[in-house]
């Protein structure tokens, strides 16, 4: 092995981190990329969007609607998904995320009744619709609100 042969490994380098500043011969030295005086070649200079104090254009757009910050996300799962499940199980959020139905709950978990169920389960979660109610306790579950 030679000095010659050595090379950085493979993805380190990259190409928008040279150095700049350091002299005529980097390619980059001088006024190190950002041309000559001016706002944009000094230190402190404005955020991206900044007009010069004109008003800016993401102020100008008129706004539409609004944001309730009371919302919730719900997750709604149909019945015919509990079929994974066995009979006499006990179904809840945890259990749910375990056999990969949701990954996240947000902030609760709702069972509508599109499908069919075949299996006498006990299910646990934040609500359910009226026709999944029925399904579930049709074949002698239990729908439990958390």
């Amino acid at each position: 092995m030679n000095l010659s042969n050595l090379s950085p490994a493979k993805g380190s380098k990259q190409s928008n981190n040279f150095r700049r500043g350091r002299g005529h011969g980097s390619g980059n030295g001088k006024t190190a990329g950002k041309g000559h005086k001016g706002q944009k070649a000094r230190s402190g200079a404005p955020r991206p969007g900044f007009e010069g104090g004109q008003l800016p254009l993401y102020m100008r757009l008129p706004k539409r609607g609004f944001t309730n910050i009371n919302s919730k996300e719900i997750i709604a799962i149909n019945v015919d998904k509990l079929e994974k499940f066995e009979d006499g199980d006990v179904v809840t959020v945890a259990a749910l995320q375990e056999k990969g139905i949701i990954n996240n709950p947000k902030d609760g978990v709702k069972i509508l009744g599109n499908g069919e169920l075949t299996k006498k389960l006990t299910v646990q979660v934040n609500a359910f619709s009226k026709s999944a109610t029925e399904k579930i306790e049709a074949l002698g579950g239990k729908a439990e609100v958390v």
